[in-house]
Formats: C-alpha cells, structure tokens, sequence
C-alpha cells in the first residue's frame, strides 16, 4: 500500500499532465489511488502528499474527500505582491514572485477555489492537514489594491473534525482560508497577507484555535472572522493593516482573544456582533493609525465594539494616534469601547494613550448592569444608560 506520494515522480494514466502543468490534477490523480487502495472501512490509514519546492500550476480545483490526508511542502515562500505591483522597475531585483513550493492559483475549471475539503456521509472527515507550502492568486485584475478576484485558497465546505492549516503562506487570494462547520481547527503559524479575508470559519464551530499568524487583509474584508463559535481560541496573532475589522466574531460564547497585537488604520479593530456571550478580551495591544483608505465605518463605532451578555474586555493597552483632522465625523471625540448592547458586561484595567481627547468608554441607553473599573476618567466615560457601576482612573 503506497502513503506517501511525491508530487514530482506521479504519471497520471494516460495523461501527459504533469505538476508543473496542473498539479491540482495530480494531486486529484494521487487522491484518487488512496481510495483505491484503501477500501477497507478498518485500514484508512491516509497518506501524505508532498510538495518539493518549486513552481507549480494548478489549473484544477482538488478536492479533498478522504480523511488523515496531509498535504506538505517545504517553504510557505510568501513574499509581498504588493510591493512588487507598486515598484515601476523589479529588474535589479534578486526575486520578484513567491518560492519555496509555491502553487499559482490559475483555475481554469470552472471553479474558484485551490482546494476544497467536502464529503457527505458518515462519518464526517477528519484529520486533513495543509502545512508548508505557498499559495499564490497572483493578481488582482485590473485594480492591484482592490483584493477582489474571486480566488479562495482552502475551503473547508462540510462538516470537519480536527483540521490543521499550519505554517502556510497565501498571497493575493480573495479569500484566503473559508472554513464551514470545522470542530478542532488548528490555524497556526501562517502568513497570511495581502489577501482580501485572510480566516473565516463561518456557520458554526467550536474548541478551535487561531494562534501565531500573521496576518494582513483588505480593507473591506475579514482579518479573522467567527460565526457561531464556541471556545475559540485567539492568541499570539500578528495583525496588521488593513482588514476591515481585525477580529470579528458574531454570535460567539466562552471564546477567547488575547496576547494579540491589533494594529489597524480604521475603527473595528474587535467587534462582537449579535448575540455574544461569556467571551474574554483581555491583554492585546491596540494601535490605532491612519491612512487614506477606509472601511467605511467612523470613529464613533469604537476600537473595540461589544453586543451582547456578560463579556469581559480587560487588561488591554490602547494606543490611538490619529491627528484631530483625520477623525470622522469631522470634529468627533472617538469612542475607545462601545458597549452597545448587553447586560453585565465588565470593563476592567484598560490603559489607553491618545494623543487627542476621547471617550475611552461608551455606553448604550441600552445596556444594562456594566461594570467599568480604571478604564478611564469621569470625563472620559459617555454614558447613555443609568445602569452601570464605575470606578474612574485616578
């Protein structure tokens, strides 16, 4: 029974296809085998496929139906396409276009996606593995700044337990990683910059984790996303303009985002949207600066904005430097934390550092039994309900 294939040495039938002409069509070819040599519900044990560096073509969308598949290179080969795009002569230049096992998303099928992970039936898949290789949408047609070609790196499209995306590098994808209904996950050590959304885990999920990336979106779209998580874990992240909001989770509980570093040219650094519940914010560090883009929201929507019950935002340093000229709406102090629905959320220890007056706290006529402890002065709190309890800064 053959593992472990290599992407270099594979025939596909009566094909002259190779991977350097289409690699999706290999690895479909490869993927194919391993359900042909393992039939038996007792003896799956999976295989690796494996990616040498190098530069690949992939023209077919593949599609991930097995589970214990793990999919590697050697080198995430990210290097910044916008640089590049912006540089009027590369021709002294030592590189110009990612490396390591680097794979240009070209579809040609039909299809928008590199890779799609999807299976019906029981049980759901389980064990897929993307780590160490690179994944290039080489373009954004016509406009370079606009993160809009409909090309999405992973799509994770049924229901998955214990999936992993480590150590790669995507660039200039729409949509970087899409994950639907994925218990487990592992999102860990990547780059992943220059793409429209870089991580959206949507529909549902839990006990899943997104730590040490780096990350770099667009400025209409998602750094990271969450929809309807349960126990997700944010932590040690890396990110950096310009994603419309940076960390977004909407209708999450008993989540988690701490020990980030939050750097952003827009308000919406953290939103809570919806119903949100029992989530943690706590020992990130927010800095706020500007450029002459935006995401279309304004300065009153706050860094950090919460809806829901019972959520905690403590122990954050805030840092907002943005000249009194460039605040929207023109003449507005900024909101710091809006609390703008909820009942008992907790405020705790915020240290913030502005160089123009703001509100460091907002309250909604709407919000009910917030707690607020050295987070800012009397004069730095707004608050439009009469039910809270606060303790000011000294």
């Amino acid at each position: 029974m053959t593992t472990v294939y290599d992407v270099t040495d594979w025939i596909i039938p009566g094909s002259s296809v190779t991977c350097y002409t289409d690699i999706g069509a290999v690895i479909n070819s490869m993927i194919a085998d391993i359900k042909s040599q393992q039939p038996s519900q007792a003896a799956k044990p999976g295989a690796v496929i494996y990616i040498p560096p190098g530069d690949y073509s992939l023209k077919t969308r593949v599609t991930v139906d097995v589970s214990y598949l793990s999919i590697r290179g050697s080198g995430h080969g990210f290097t910044s396409l916008g640089i590049r795009y912006a540089t009027s002569d590369t021709s002294a230049w030592h590189e110009i276009w990612p490396g390591g096992s680097h794979i240009r998303v070209e579809n040609t099928d039909g299809n928008v996606e590199a890779f799609i992970v999807t299976r019906s039936g029981n049980p759901r898949l389980s064990s897929i593995e993307f780590e160490d290789f690179c994944l290039d949408g080489i373009a954004f047609v016509p406009n370079q700044n606009s993160y809009v070609n409909g090309k999405v790196g992973i799509r994770f499209d049924s229901a998955t337990d214990s999936a992993r995306v480590n150590n790669m590098g995507m660039v200039f994808l729409e949509h970087a990683i899409v994950a639907r209904d994925v218990d487990a996950m592992s999102i860990t050590g990547n780059f992943l910059c220059e793409c429209g959304n870089a991580i959206e885990l949507t529909s549902s999920g839990q006990a899943s984790t997104v730590t040490n990336n780096l990350i770099g979106a667009g400025n209409f779209g998602y750094s990271i996303f969450a929809e309807s998580h349960f126990g997700l874990l944010v932590s040690g992240n890396n990110i950096f303009p310009r994603g419309k909001d940076l960390v977004h989770l909407k209708n999450c509980s008993l989540s988690i985002v701490t020990s980030n570093r939050l750097h952003n040219f827009y308000a919406g650094i953290v939103t809570l949207e919806g119903t949100c519940t029992e989530n943690l914010i706590t020992a990130n560090h927010f800095y706020r600066a500007t450029e002459s883009t935006s995401n279309g929201l304004d300065d009153l929507f706050g860094l950090v904005q919460i809806n829901g019950s019972n959520n905690s935002v403590t122990a954050n340093h805030f840092s907002f430097a943005v000249p009194p000229g460039q605040i929207t709406p023109s003449g507005a102090t900024p909101t710091i934390i809006l609390v703008k629905s909820g009942d008992g959320n907790s405020l705790a220890t915020n240290h913030i550092v502005a160089g123009v007056s703001v509100k460091t706290v907002v309250l909604d006529g709407s919000t009910t039994n917030t707690h607020i402890l050295d987070s800012g002065t009397t004069a730095e709190l707004q608050a439009y309900s009469t039910s809270y309890s606060f303790r000011p800064t000294p």
